[in-house]
């Protein structure tokens, strides 16, 4: 009779075992970022604190950039981008940094001076950070590891589009450029322009 009181309880204690560690499964879930806002703070190339936050209801390009990159004249193409769409919503923040071939050695001052001077840069310029490995800075840990489009980083210029409500809706490789028509016409999707052709 023991024995059977045994085997019937036993269910009733897996049971429990398993009510009692859902909640630290709740909790795990709980603190992963729900947007690209969640806790997501940096410095801009002046050293003033920032964060992705205070850009909340734009539409956003960040981007990855490197001033010695074959890639780099594409700051050309995201400066005409930012002033035609900045108006209607659209901000680019640029991110610097040195994980792909060390080609962005310079201080943040150097940087700086070097998009202003060379392409006139007038969008937003982060503090240099580093986008792949150890270092890795949280708002990319989020991108390339727990957002619905994850995967590293492969070079320079990786472009990650975030609507307003800050949830990452499209990702761009290096190669596409600011002009893209793929990449205008999404942008002009989510700034809610119509008859993008003649938006630009």
């Amino acid at each position: 009779m023991d024995m059977i009181k045994l085997l019937w309880l036993l269910p009733l204690g897996l049971t429990a075992l398993a009510l009692a560690a859902e909640p630290m499964t709740q909790t795990k879930e709980a603190k992963m970022p729900t947007s690209a806002y969640a806790q997501m703070h940096f410095n801009t190339i002046t050293g003033q604190p920032d964060s992705l936050a205070a850009y909340k209801g734009k539409v956003v390009l960040i981007v990855n950039v490197a001033s010695k990159c074959g890639f780099t004249p594409q700051y050309k193409g995201l400066e005409a981008l930012y002033l035609a769409k900045k108006d209607k919503g659209l901000v680019i923040l640029g991110f610097p940094a040195n994980n792909f071939g060390s080609q962005e050695p310079g201080t943040d001052k150097e940087i700086q001076n070097f998009c202003s001077t060379t392409y006139d840069v007038t969008f937003p310029m982060m503090s240099k950070i580093s986008v792949k490995g150890d270092d890795k800075h949280p708002l990319f840990t989020y991108l390339t590891e727990q957002s619905n489009m994850p995967g590293e980083i492969e070079w320079n210029f990786t472009k990650f589009l975030i609507d307003r409500d800050g949830k990452l809706v499209a990702r761009y490789k290096s190669k596409t450029t600011p002009e893209d028509t793929e990449l205008v016409a999404k942008i002009d999707e989510l700034l809610g322009v119509k008859n993008a052709n003649k938006a630009n």
